[in-house]
């Protein structure tokens, strides 16, 4: 397994993306554009039902894009049955997509995953991936959008 980064030693997550991304928005221009549930996962940290977002049983070839300003995340290439009902893959498109922030919430600590953009919430990373990274990006459908190749 690869060894992660301790949630301990990054920044603290909040419910809303902080100021300094590179695509910003105000809250009214986000929730115009976005649908319902994709704007409350993305701006409010929500987390869609298991087995009920569009990606978690699609194969298609392709890159996944982050659904608020279509910054290229993940391909398909990485992508994996995890079994959880979400999104999963073993690695991001690049190490300068994501950003990872300690997460506190419900009583639990874990690393969530925002895009580095726009700080739309992605879903969370886990040490329970397959190889080669050991890795599980554990990711919101509501948060992607799919560019097929």
């Amino acid at each position: 397994m690869t060894e992660h980064t301790d949630p301990r030693d990054l920044p603290e997550t909040s419910e809303a993306p902080r100021d300094g991304y590179a695509v910003r928005k105000s809250d009214d221009d986000w929730r115009s554009e976005l649908g319902d549930v994709e704007y409350e996962v993305t701006r409010h940290a929500a987390t869609e039902r298991p087995f009920t977002g569009r990606y978690w049983d699609h194969w298609e070839r392709g890159v996944y894009d982050c659904v608020c300003c279509g910054t290229p995340l993940f391909e398909s290439s990485t992508k994996f049955d995890a079994g959880c009902g979400w999104p999963s893959y073993f690695k991001p498109i690049n190490g300068e997509v994501i950003e990872e922030r300690t997460d506190r919430s419900h009583g639990m600590l874990r690393i969530e995953v925002r895009c580095k953009q726009c700080g739309a919430h992605l879903g969370h990373v886990f040490e329970d991936g397959p190889a080669p990274t050991g890795l599980r990006y554990c990711i919101n459908s509501a948060a992607l959008q799919f560019e097929p190749k």
